[in-house]
């Protein structure tokens, strides 16, 4: 895949596939969330249980949290290499050390295939976690020389590569060696995960439901089940099944095996609390997910958008520092850019600009797509018409509901409201996208449906945006309201004649 050089100056238990009826569980996962964050506070600590069936193979079984049993042999550099290979949440330091371990066995035996597919998943998971695109070409050399060695019959080196097109935001790439590596291990859980995740992206809805279901039908051991628990809640969120999501993934975070693993479901749930505006909920999953995983840079900047919402602005600032040191990712930057234009902090604000035009060269040097990113930076703060362009193109690649929302928006911004309806609608009709409720989405529609003169609409959708999430944007949701204002009361329309 070409990726453009950035100038923005240029041209535990719910293993279902559909939610059961008159589900009634919120008392369950209230008591589930609270044992969660409480068990986080006092910094508890998870044993890991065994990955049977995965591609790595099985390992020694470890005790039950609190059996007092003494450790077993197998220490954390067998958990981690299992949790690579299955594509299972792990911390930086453990992936730091069994990169190192990794690359000596590979100098030693540069024959062995099985360690360089090891050593390439290693370093997608360390790149991801620490938004550094230098690890992805590190891992593709790895990756590909697995290949090489051993053949396209390496279903452990194809599903690297899928997770390595996953996190360039290569969907195309993901799909086809997602598919050579299901066809390769169709009854292992871990093949699917990423093949969902490369439907989702190409928009193809429809593949990544079906491609559940199969997980869901695969009989898996119980320390699989809180990644398989964790996919079926992403999907559920994408078809705006709000509860079920989070039954899914409280349930995946309550059995997780690691910390680090019950940092990031923890850190979903908070994402999912931000989403529906749930600030306290939000900022309780966000701080544990943190207590539990201080390098999980996505609860960092959960934390920083929460406290934001709250007020707490000094310490919003803090956790997006944080989050951002060192590594600063695309779209965190944005993010704290934004924040600090909404609080007329100019000068801080165009640096953090500066910068993201910076990280966005980087992160293309590295392999990585992020014209969605740079695309909607150019929509709101530079150039609209070359975010159209940008988009365009990106739309026609893999046309995800992210990317159809961002073009709408685009060319609204560049004055085509006629065509960015179009757009705005397939994002937020649920019979042509996901069905995902954001209220981003509701505002951009909402936005365009007021330039048209199509007023009830436009109250319609504003007010939906809202009402999702009533802080979704620290500069948008204040456009939101103003618009609304403008809008002015509902009018009183005529009785129907002859009632």
């Amino acid at each position: 895949m070409e990726n453009r050089q950035y100038d923005h100056r240029s041209p535990g238990t719910s293993l279902v596939a559909e939610p059961p009826p008159g589900r009634s569980r919120r008392r369950l996962r209230r008591v589930l969330i609270a044992t969660l964050v409480t068990g986080a506070a006092a910094g508890a600590v998870l044993v890991l249980l065994p990955l049977e069936g995965t591609p790595g193979g099985p390992h020694p079984r470890r005790p039950a949290a609190g059996a007092g049993s003494a450790a077993p042999a197998a220490g954390p550099p067998a958990q981690v290499l299992t949790a690579v290979v299955s594509g299972v949440p792990a911390a930086l330091p453990d992936l730091t050390s069994l990169i190192g371990r990794q690359e000596s066995t590979v100098r030693a035996r540069p024959r062995d295939a099985r360690a360089w597919a090891v050593l390439g998943a290693a370093y997608v998971q360390r790149g991801r976690l620490t938004a550094d695109a230098a690890d992805y070409p590190k891992a593709e050399t790895a990756l590909r020389t697995s290949l090489e060695v051993r053949g396209t019959g390496n279903a452990e080196a194809l599903a690297g590569m899928t997770a390595l097109a996953n996190a360039r935001r290569d969907f195309p790439s993901a799909e086809r060696y997602g598919e050579q590596a299901l066809k390769l291990t169709p009854k292992q859980w871990a093949a699917y995960p990423p093949l969902i995740d490369a439907y989702t992206g190409l928009g193809d809805y429809e593949k990544a439901r079906s491609t559940l279901d199969k997980l869901m039908g695969l009989r898996t051991a119980a320390a699989d089940r809180p990644a398989v628990m964790a996919r079926a809640s992403a999907v559920y969120r994408d078809r705006g099944w709000r509860e079920d999501a989070v039954a899914q993934l409280t349930d995946a975070a309550a059995a997780a095996g690691t910390p680090a693993e019950q940092a990031a479901y923890l850190t979903g749930l908070g994402q999912l609390a931000w989403e529906r505006g749930d600030l306290d909920d939000a900022l309780r999953h966000f701080e544990g997910a943190v207590r539990l995983d201080p390098g999980r840079r996505e609860a960092l900047a959960g934390k920083g958008r929460t406290l934001a919402a709250l007020g707490r602005t000094p310490q919003a600032l803090d956790a997006y520092r944080a989050a951002l040191a060192g590594q600063p990712d695309a779209r965190g930057t944005l993010e704290l850019g934004e924040l600090y234009e909404s609080l007329g902090m100019t000068r801080e604000a165009q640096a953090q600009y500066e910068l993201l035009q910076t990280r966005l060269r980087q992160a293309a040097a590295g392999g990585v797509d992020e014209e969605l990113v740079a695309g909607r930076f150019e929509a709101d703060h530079g150039d609209p018409g070359e975010a159209v362009a940008r988009l365009e193109e990106e739309y026609e690649r893999q046309p995800g509901i992210e990317v159809t929302d961002a073009l709408g928006w685009a060319l609204h911004r560049a004055g085509d409201d006629q065509e960015a309806l179009a757009h705005a609608v397939a994002a937020t009709d649920r019979t042509k996208g996901g069905g995902v409720r954001s209220a981003l989405y509701a505002f951009h529609r909402g936005v365009i449906e007021q330039e048209l003169g199509l007023d009830a609409p436009a109250r319609r959708h504003l007010q939906e945006a809202l009402r999702v999430n009533p802080y979704f944007s620290p500069l948008y949701a204040p456009a939101a309201r103003a618009a609304l204002r403008e809008l002015g009361d509902v009018p009183e329309e005529p009785l129907p004649a002859g009632a």
